[in-house]
This record gives C-alpha cells, structure tokens and sequence, in this order.
C-alpha cells in the first residue's frame, strides 16, 4: 500500500484569523473531506499537523488517518514535508496533497495511483489542470524520500521536482482542480458564488 500525505501544518495566514481548512466544504471542515476522499482509495492516510492540540486535529480525531506532528512546520512548507517524510513508513513510493485543494475527488488520486502503474518508469506522477500546468496530487517514488531532508524555506518542494521534469508523468484532469486553492477570505466567496452558494 502506498501511503497518502495530506499537508495541514500551514498557518492560513492569509485567511485574516480564518482557517482554510476549517471551513465547510459538502457539509464537513476541509480538512476532514480531504481525509475522507482519501481514505475512500483504500490506502493509508497521513495527516502534517503543527500541533496535537489544533483544532485541526480535533476534526479528525475519530477518523482513521494516522496524525503526523511537524514542529518543524514553523520553518515553511519545506519544514512540514522535511518532517513530515521522515515520518512516513517505507515503501515503493508516497502521495502527497496540500490539504486546501478544494476541489479534489477520490477518482484524482486512483487516477494518478493507475498513471504511476502504467508509467513505471517515472520518478513523478502529478495532477494537472487541462492545460498541462503540474498540481497536486504528487506520487513520489520512495527512492526520492532522501531528497526531502535537503529542502528548507517555503518554497515546498519545486528545489526537488524542478530538476526531474523529464522524470515528471503528469496526469491532466479536466478543469483546474489540480491547482485549485483557497487562501483568502475572497476565494471562497468567489468560489462558492460561481458554486451558487451563499
């Protein structure tokens, strides 16, 4: 089984006291929609959290995915992975989710869990909007996990993915939901007006 990485050690710091991944999505908090979607693929779930006692972690409490505390997620984004990583159990590869892509369905990840099977000869597989722009979800192979002890700042993992573009499969999906986040409290107003939300 390959295990799947969902990152919600961020500070949703332009969200003005908000948290991105406490807001409501399908009637449930974000985060706890990603981690259901996810589970529904059958393999096992991982949660980055900064903390045990975020209200993050409260919405998952009773879920069966496995909390990963990074206190190196005050660093960035390359702190959260960094430690996060690490923390995973070896395997032949990993998937990884930023946990505010809204829009994410549990037929994405089969979708990139198949493109790794029938492309084995990548070290990448990565979502992608119709246009060909990379996104998430991103499967790793498990040879790269070294690499993630290398990363500092915020600039995520694009010093690790830059360099094996010709190692990248992207599989694209059919709109932009590969890249589709929420960071302001105008994005998800926007976002679910074009819903017809209030």
């Amino acid at each position: 089984m390959i295990p799947i990485l969902i990152l919600a050690a961020g500070t949703s710091s332009r969200m003005r006291g908000g948290d991105k991944l406490l807001e409501i999505v399908q009637g449930m908090p974000l985060l706890r929609r990603q981690v259901q979607r996810a589970q529904a693929t059958g393999h096992p779930v991982f949660v980055a959290l900064a903390s045990a006692n975020h209200p993050r972690a409260e919405v998952i409490a009773d879920m069966d995915a496995t909390q990963i505390i990074v206190p190196e997620a005050a660093e960035g984004m390359s702190g959260t992975m960094r430690g996060a990583v690490a923390a995973l159990p070896d395997g032949p590869a990993f998937m990884m989710i930023l946990g505010d892509l809204v829009a994410l369905e549990t037929a994405d990840l089969g979708a990139l869990f198949d493109a790794r099977i029938a492309n084995p000869k990548h070290l990448i597989w990565r979502g992608a909007t119709t246009q060909g722009a990379p996104g998430h979800p991103i499967i790793f192979d498990g040879s790269l996990r070294p690499e993630f002890q290398k990363l500092t700042g915020d600039g995520g993992g694009e010093a690790l993915v830059k360099p094996l573009k010709s190692q990248t499969y992207l599989v694209p999906f059919s709109d932009d939901r590969a890249r589709l986040d929420l960071d302001t409290p105008e994005d998800w107003a926007a976002w679910r007006a074009s819903l017809g939300q209030d």
